[in-house]
């Protein structure tokens, strides 16, 4: 009997961490992004807005990390509610 095979690049995959980032946009105000952090992540008003304004004044802010999946869905997500974001892998 030998051993199943295991597909080492998947788990690997599975591993990593991502991070998602909401980039700054000419279209939704400070005040919705800060109600869409705090819908989606249930981040506390005063952690939606640093992360509002970090957006605002560096163009981008991390909201979210974990595994990739997770991180896509979180994208997903913003992008239902008008927000620009985009996932990358963790360094």
């Amino acid at each position: 009997m030998t051993a199943p095979e295991i597909d080492v690049a998947s788990n690997v995959e599975h591993e990593r961490e991502w991070i998602v980032i909401v980039w700054n946009d000419p279209v939704n105000l400070m005040s919705y992004v800060t109600y869409v952090l705090q819908k989606l992540f249930g981040y506390s008003t005063e952690k939606a807005t640093e992360l509002m304004l970090a957006v605002h004044h560096e163009g981008r802010a991390n909201v979210a990390s974990g595994n990739r999946e997770q991180c896509e869905m979180h994208v997903f997500r913003l992008h239902e509610h008008g927000l620009w974001a985009t996932l990358e892998e963790a360094r």
